[in-house]
């Protein structure tokens, strides 16, 4: 992506004390994906940034005081031009702003998506910005979320340049498609020399190809929120990984745990076994993804293990237990192998065989799905119980990333 040589970008951020963020700091880039579960410090983050950037707009209380620690909120950000400024501040004694002059900062906060966006001034014209602010009056949910990007398209429209952007949520309310329209606006406003942050629980908001852009946000009880950010794709699988994420893929960006599939009969039946063992893997936070054929499990894998997610690589051998497959397949096997190490799970002959679905190869994921559908727990074989009990397992490690 493109950006104005001109802008001025925050480069990194510094967070001590402020409310989860006890000792945490990321380098932000032209757009950032902030991705967790809720209560992992997302918001505070943005906050954060704001309180910083406009400390009269967002004045620091005792509210914002981390628990448990001594000694004054200080946030620290530092730009592309070498340059910095901080807020320190121990309330209820005041704060303090050092450093030099930073961008403008606008805050659009999901709790105000339905009235107003809180924006300091910005180019002329564009001071004070409602969303969707061409109708009085407060109007519905789903009016509001479109005007959300009624006014990224009109920031877009006129050029509207040096501003940090802080969104909570952006696909709050906002159909899929204008989702990703919204996203591609985003993208734009940063061409144009702005920088945008944003918080998202969507697949919409997160690009594979494009992983530097996405922080994934943890917590834990002693050490508060913690941040991390995931090394970007190789530029030899950039265009592939790419082509093979849709959205229902994108998912994995958002689970606890994922299930590695190569297509849509094993996606269709393993939610039956989820079930007939007292388990549904969406409450688990476990996607169970298609990868779209054997040959694109390695590359699928290996975006798991840049982010950080736990995974289990689930795949035919494609030859009984006792003969060697060709030779194509054994270096697809050993490739998996080592992508997944211990979570590749290699099913002989393959998945139609381990669950007795025989007949012909005919409809396969209607037949997979019309006969797990009856089966009992106790009828399902072993390799497909254990699958399932490693996955939950896996889920439920905690939020923490690799």
């Amino acid at each position: 992506m493109g950006v104005d040589s001109e802008a001025v970008l925050l480069t990194e951020i510094s967070v001590e004390g402020f409310r989860s963020l006890r000792d945490a700091s990321f380098r932000p880039g032209p757009v950032t994906a902030l991705v967790g579960e809720p209560g992992t410090g997302k918001s505070n983050l943005l906050a954060a940034v704001r309180a910083v950037l406009d400390p009269k707009g967002a004045p620091l209380t005792s509210g914002d005081v981390a628990r448990d620690r001594r000694g004054p909120i200080r946030i620290t950000v530092r730009t592309s031009r070498e340059e910095s400024c901080t807020v320190r501040a121990d309330p209820p004694d005041g704060q303090v702003r050092e450093g030099a002059k930073m961008p403008v900062v606008a805050f659009m906060p999901a709790a105000l998506r339905a009235d107003s966006l809180i924006a300091p001034p910005v180019p002329p014209g564009l001071a004070k910005v409602r969303a969707g602010g061409r109708t009085p009056g407060r109007r519905g949910d789903a009016e509001a979320a479109r005007g959300l990007v009624t006014v990224i398209e009109d920031w877009v429209g006129h050029g509207v340049t040096g501003v940090v952007v802080l969104i909570e949520e952006p696909e709050l309310f906002l159909p899929p498609q204008v989702q990703r329209y919204l996203y591609r606006l985003l993208r734009r406003l940063a061409e144009k020399g702005n920088q945008v942050l944003y918080s998202t629980h969507s697949p919409s908001f997160l690009n594979v190809a494009r992983l530097d852009e996405i922080v994934f946000t943890d917590f834990e009880p002693d050490s508060g929120t913690t941040f991390t950010q995931p090394v970007p794709v190789p530029p030899d699988e950039e265009f592939r990984a790419y082509s093979e994420f849709d959205a229902a893929r994108s998912e994995l960006f958002l689970a606890r745990a994922a299930v590695l599939v190569e297509g849509q009969t094993e996606r269709l039946a393993l939610p039956f076994v989820f079930q007939a063992l007292g388990h549904d893997p969406d409450r688990e936070g476990i996607s169970i993804i298609e990868c779209g054929g054997k040959p694109n499990i390695p590359v699928i894998a290996r975006v798991a293990r840049a982010v950080g997610v736990p995974f289990l690589a689930v795949h035919d051998r494609d030859a009984p237990a006792r003969k060697q497959p060709n030779l194509a397949e054994q270096r697809l096997n050993r490739l998996i192998a080592e992508i997944a190490g211990q979570d590749a799970v290699e099913l002989a002959p393959d998945f139609e065989g381990v669950a007795r679905l025989r007949g012909r190869q005919k409809h396969k994921p209607a037949r997979a799905w019309r006969n797990f559908s009856h089966r009992r727990a106790d009828e399902f074989p072993p390799q497909l119980v254990r699958i399932v009990e490693r996955a939950v397992a896996l889920a439920r490690g905690g939020p923490g990333r690799e």
